[in-house]
């Protein structure tokens, strides 16, 4: 167990987080740096210190504000949690769920002073994460009678990349990479820089024996290459549906392929019709609007 998860109220925190795969120390860490944005490393609200006395406490609730999908509550169950004093955090809805305005996801209990500090910061990444997930479930919906699997890309918010893929994988999506680190992608420039994809996969392969590798190809010639090469991932960079439909024909039954390149709600199917094992789309990250949730006092 985390240190941070055995304070009073911290109860089962850790096999939350590690059951939405969120290292528990990692959050911890994010959560002081958030807490530090908006609070400075003083951890001063000077409105409610100046309102409510240290004793004073307080039961509030977190409600939905819009229809969308649940993703997130253990984290700000992580903000409320790293305040001083007992906090007590109550769960009434269920990671992942299909959630409605009106809806009382948490109850949260503790030193009024704490929950008004950690107010902003704990609702900012819930709404953002909410936003992720119901903006995912929305492309899942949409392929639910079709094989193809919508991804994310790493077109994240930086200090949020865990956050908003594990928002994606909440709402019904899946993780192509976590970063440069954990699997190779041989793009352009590097097609570029050694000659030729056959020549790119040679090279990434000897330096890196064990990691996957992906390669982006934007032809049926160069998907050819490609898996001639020893490719078994290939991502169909800005293809028509006519000619991703050719390239799963001629090469699908050797590689998983995976289409990029603006594909939209109105135009998923159109791609998923092709065969395609994967559509990664970047705007899950980048331009998901956030879904509103809030806090409001009880009596």
């Amino acid at each position: 167990m985390s240190r941070f998860a055995e304070a009073p109220g911290g109860a089962g925190l850790d096999e939350r987080l590690l059951a939405c795969r969120l290292d528990p120390e990692d959050v911890y860490v994010a959560v002081q740096d958030y807490l530090d944005e908006d609070l400075s490393h003083a951890r001063r609200d000077v409105t409610s210190e100046s309102i409510f006395g240290p004793e004073h406490t307080s039961t509030v609730a977190v409600t939905a504000r819009a229809d969308g999908l649940l993703a997130g509550l253990p984290v700000a169950h992580a903000v409320f949690h790293a305040m001083p004093g007992d906090v007590r955090f109550e769960y009434l809805a269920r990671e992942g769920s299909r959630i409605r305005a009106g809806q009382v996801l948490a109850r949260v209990t503790g030193p009024t002073r704490s929950l008004l500090a950690a107010e902003r910061t704990a609702l900012n990444l819930l709404c953002r994460m909410c936003g992720v997930a119901t903006h995912t479930r929305r492309f899942a919906d949409v392929l639910a009678d079709w094989h193809t699997t919508v991804l994310d890309t790493r077109k994240t918010t930086p200090g949020l990349r865990a956050f908003e893929k594990y928002a994606v994988r909440a709402g019904g999506g899946d993780n192509k990479r976590m970063g440069l680190y954990d699997v190779a992608m041989i793009k352009d420039n590097h097609k570029e820089a050694a000659g030729s994809i056959s020549e790119a996969f040679a090279a990434v392969r000897s330096a890196e024996p064990d990691v996957d590798i992906q390669v982006e190809v934007e032809t049926l010639e160069e998907a050819l290459e490609a898996v001639a090469a020893g490719a078994v991932f290939l991502l169909c960079d800005n293809m028509s549906p006519k000619e991703l439909a050719e390239v799963v024909e001629t090469v699908g039954e050797r590689a998983e392929l995976e289409a990029t390149g603006t594909i939209t709600l109105d135009t998923a199917v159109e791609y998923a019709a092709t065969g395609v094992d994967y559509i990664s789309v970047g705007a899950l990250t980048h331009s998901s609007p956030i879904l509103d949730i809030g806090l409001d006092f009880e009596e």
